[in-house]
């Protein structure tokens, strides 16, 4: 009797491991399908005052406002620089853009060298796009990319170097959509996809994509280019030409624009993919031009586009670097909630998506961000390391705001605190973002020990970050 029972137990561990294989096979293939789908949505040059639902804006955006109300909204959310290029290195490596050297805008060469700065993202850089494909992640970027290529810069890295399976960019890219670059420059009347017609065209790209790969998540990167100048809106018949630069015509890019953060938003439920789609809605860095006092019936205390915040793009003041943030993800994500407590970096985007996907990170990477999922599903709280901002190395290749906009060359905020200062340590604001938001108060002569300690820390890490050629 105990033989029969011991030959039956054998067996059955014979059966089992048999077919442990095949279990294992099936629950690898499985999980990637219950894993979410990510959307990181980069508008361009979007200050907070820009989005109903967080300052008032001169136009109303219906669809973003929905947006923010099926998920939430955090209003200390900061880019990694008041800058395109090195705000989006900062998204996609998880790390400060100055380790990989990216300070401001990439150009020619010469201005590059001008600027102290590479030619374009080393492809051995982090990468979200190449840790999600890891993971068995469909990778796609669709809009602007401005991390190497276009100029004089032929030697930039394909898509395909930081993990990206499908693409569709712009003239800013090693391999731009000839659809949006029948000249050799950014847009022109002869391209086949209008201005006006680039983002409905990002956000079609987008959805073909993922209906493609609804067997499998999906990583996005949809980056467009509004609503960065020149604003080219579609005229209808009869309509008098509008200045690119003008008011009229960010009103009605804007609007446009709005209109097709709902067109993806329906898309995506029509396709039966919203709900199991984690969705980032924020910008790459300030407004500008803010209009700042061109609205008599402005009752905002700091112009139209930056809110109350002081400063633009170019700026390392609020408004050049605190941006509109919002995120869903239906089950998941609170709604309808705003987060006025927690401070969120680009840089956390990395670690913190990561988390929610189920994504191991490799054992050698070193994020500069914080895994904030906590803070994404509902639980504020302060953020435990400081954040650190550069711009504006020299006189010879930087654009600087005029006026009072135009700030110091370096930042760092802890928890209320922010200090801004130059290179060689004059010119030191201290404000109490807490109390002060706008940035009117500087407290620097009157709190010597607290502006001391934050400017010991901003020199130091600076002073860490690589220069070229060395």
């Amino acid at each position: 009797m105990k033989r029969i029972n011991l030959i039956k137990v054998s067996a059955g561990f014979w059966l089992l491991f048999q077919f442990l294989p095949v279990f294992a096979q099936r629950k690898n293939s499985e999980h990637p399908k219950s894993r979410p789908n990510v959307i990181i949505i980069l508008t361009d040059d979007m200050g907070v005052g820009d989005v109903g639902v967080f300052e008032g804006s001169m136009v109303p955006t219906p669809n973003i406002d929905k947006l923010a109300a099926s998920g939430l909204k955090l209003t200390n959310y900061y880019a990694g620089a008041p800058i395109c290029s090195p705000s989006r290195a900062s998204i996609l490596t998880g790390m400060y853009p100055g380790k990989w050297n990216f300070v401001t805008f990439l150009d020619k060469k010469s201005h590059n060298k001008d600027a102290e700065q590479a030619d374009f993202l080393n492809p051995e850089a982090p990468s979200i796009a190449r840790f999600f494909k890891s993971s068995g992640y469909a990778t796609g970027h669709f809009g602007k990319w401005h991390m190497g290529g276009g100029r004089d810069v032929t030697d930039a890295p394909k898509f395909a170097q930081y993990g990206i399976d499908e693409h569709a960019s712009t003239y800013e890219s090693p391999e731009p959509d000839p659809l949006l670059t029948a000249t050799n420059w950014i847009w022109s009347d002869k391209d086949s996809i209008k201005r006006w017609n680039r983002t409905s065209y990002f956000v079609d790209k987008t959805l073909d994509f993922m209906s493609r790969h609804k067997d499998q998540p999906c990583f996005v990167n949809l980056w467009p280019d509004e609503v960065h100048t020149p604003w080219v809106p579609e005229l209808e018949a009869g309509d008098e030409p509008l200045k690119p630069q003008s008011e009229a015509a960010f009103k009605r890019v804007l609007k446009e624009y709005d209109m097709q953060i709902g067109r993806l938003i329906d898309g995506l439920k029509e396709r039966g993919l919203f709900d199991n789609t984690i969705i980032i809605f924020t910008s790459d860095n300030g407004a500008l031009p803010t209009f700042k006092g061109s609205r008599s019936d402005d009752s905002r205390s700091n112009g139209s586009r930056s809110g109350q915040f002081r400063g633009s793009k170019l700026s390392l003041y609020e408004g050049g670097i605190r941006m509109p943030f919002i995120v869903t993800w239906p089950g998941h994500i609170p709604t309808g909630k705003t987060d006025e407590r927690s401070e969120l970096h680009a840089t956390d985007l990395l670690p913190t998506l990561s988390k929610l996907s189920g994504i191991a990170l490799p054992a050698n990477y070193k994020s500069d961000g914080l895994d904030r999922s906590a803070v994404l599903l509902g639980k504020p709280s302060s953020r435990k390391n400081e954040m650190f901002w550069e711009y504006g190395r020299n006189n010879i290749a930087y654009a600087y705001p005029k006026g009072a906009d135009k700030s110091s060359q370096l930042a760092i905020r802890s928890r209320q605190w922010k200090l801004l200062m130059n290179h060689d340590g004059t010119n030191a604001e201290l404000y109490n973002l807490d109390k002060d938001p706008s940035e009117t108060n500087n407290l620097a002569s009157g709190n010597i020990k607290k502006r001391d300690e934050l400017s010991q820390k901003l020199l130091a890490w600076w002073k860490a970050l690589p220069r070229l050629g060395e």
